[in-house]
């Protein structure tokens, strides 16, 4: 029989076993990110690599820029019908090597994916009019969200990577039955979108959505006041958000954050005024560009409540720091990295507008058409 001191000690032993069992063992990687003395640091597991997947290459070599526009070529084009014929093809060429799944039904392979077959200026698939839009708000991320994405910039590749919906969406949960019984409230229905934590159903909605708020709980003032007071459930919610970057960018929280000044700026990562650029730009995009096509969009491409598939922060990033480990993809389409000017709708019966009124109406009344 063993005795009780040894007892004790195998008993011990099972409990250290059980508590490192969570434990990745092995050597670690430090790298600093913060201000010096900040002790602002990362780290990483090199046998938790995450493969941040191959962008593919160009469908062939852009010819220069020559030879009559898109416009003067093709009917209907709308979005890039500023840029040459050939540029127009070889952009073409790529949309669809990057959005069309290999699997593709044959009425469905290649152009016919949003194209009708027997005429292309046709717009009557609503793939086609969702894809013009989402051509602009590739274009827009570029232009106006540089301090994000910087010069490495996005392509439709960014998000879709081979695959008509992206993989990583949401849309608004679906709500109460009202019933007492059963009703969890919005909560306590863990979502591996914030890293399975039990928190409120609708951070999405919350913070990227339509009338998203500010990710922040923490009082301005020393003393705080009905006015900034929050309460748990907005924390609940502030530190599911929190999670979903962490995870969305495989990173821990000092990626941004001083761990002992979680809200000063100053003591913070340069990468938390990177994140919170992507959070304004992931919000301008579901705002503006994807929720406005809800009517557009067929049933079955639309969540429980009637709003399409949104992005958030895995959506580009699919847990990598830098999407597609910091590709330099957008450099080689340039028709994708600046505006180009929209075709505006004509009042029937009124004169075309113009000077810098009729400019700055374009994107708005874009739009409103639907292009």
């Amino acid at each position: 029989m063993l005795s009780l001191s040894k007892l004790t000690v195998v008993g011990a032993l099972a409990i250290a076993s059980l508590s490192l069992g969570g434990c990745d063992f092995g050597p670690k990687k430090s790298e600093q990110g913060g201000f010096r003395g900040t002790s602002v640091a990362q780290i990483t597991d090199p046998d938790n690599y995450v493969d941040p997947g191959k962008a593919p290459p160009p469908p062939y070599e852009l010819p220069p820029p020559s030879g009559p526009k898109a416009s003067e070529v093709y009917q209907n084009v709308k979005v890039l019908g500023h840029v040459s014929q050939e540029e127009f093809d070889y952009t073409m060429a790529a949309i669809t090597q990057w959005i069309v799944p290999a699997d593709a039904p044959a009425e469905e392979a290649g152009c016919n994916y949003c194209h009708n077959a027997e005429n292309l200026a046709d717009d009557s698939k609503y793939t086609k009019v969702v894809a013009r839009r989402m051509i602009q708000m590739t274009q827009n991320i570029n232009q106006n969200y540089s301090s994000h994405v910087k010069q490495t910039g996005v392509t439709c590749y960014t998000c879709h990577r081979g695959a008509a919906v992206p993989k990583y969406v949401w849309t608004d949960p679906k709500p109460s039955d009202g019933r007492l019984m059963g009703n969890k409230r919005g909560q306590n229905t863990p979502s591996s979108a914030t890293a399975y934590a039990s928190l409120p159903l609708s951070t999405f909605g919350m913070y990227l959505g339509n009338g998203a708020k500010a990710a922040r709980v923490q009082s301005e003032t020393i003393h705080p006041t009905t006015a900034n007071l929050k309460g748990t459930k907005a924390a609940e919610a502030n530190y599911a958000i929190m999670m979903h970057l962490s995870q969305s960018l495989n990173v821990n929280c000092t990626y941004c954050h001083n761990s002992r000044a979680f809200a000063q700026w100053g003591q913070s990562s340069p990468k938390r005024a990177l994140a919170w650029y992507g959070l304004q730009m992931v919000k301008n995009t579901n705002q503006e560009y994807i929720h406005p096509l809800a009517s557009v969009f067929p049933a079955n491409r639309l969540g429980p409540q009637g709003d399409p598939y949104k992005t958030n922060c895995a959506t580009c990033h699919q847990m990598q720091r830098k999407p597609l480990g910091g590709a330099q993809m957008a450099k080689d389409y340039p028709a994708l990295r600046t505006v180009g000017p929209a075709i505006v709708p004509a009042v029937p019966g009124a004169a075309p507008a113009t000077g810098p009124a009729a400019a700055a109406a374009a994107p708005a009344a874009a739009a409103a058409a639907g292009n």
